[in-house]
């Protein structure tokens, strides 16, 4: 299992624009194949980090659901609605895999 970190910087005076497009991905990620930890918009500190997580089985499993993600519907939409409205001024993905045993509750 890999998790998939996405690093963004966005443009601090549009915040509303990324939680719209974080709230869209919560639905089409899904269903494309990976297992969405969360989309965290910026609160205290940064006004510009936001950050995507998901888990994914492996990279081949990741190029498929990349394919999905670009052919589905709200996909589609969610990639020419960063276009239009270019709160994103950078993108950043990282894979990495657990090394060590999950703390926290449920673990």
């Amino acid at each position: 299992m890999l998790t998939c970190f996405i690093r963004y910087q966005i443009d601090p005076t549009k915040k509303a624009q990324f939680e719209q497009y974080a709230r869209n991905w919560g639905e089409a990620i899904p269903r494309c194949g990976a297992d969405l930890i969360g989309y965290f918009a910026p609160h205290e500190g940064s006004s510009t980090l936001a950050y995507g997580v998901y888990n994914i089985e492996s990279l081949a499993a990741y190029e498929a659901y990349r394919s999905r993600l670009a052919n589905d519907p709200i996909g589609q939409e969610n990639y020419a609605f960063a276009q239009r409205e270019k709160f994103l001024l950078r993108e950043d993905r990282t894979f990495l895999k657990l090394a060590s045993a999950a703390v926290g509750r449920g673990a």
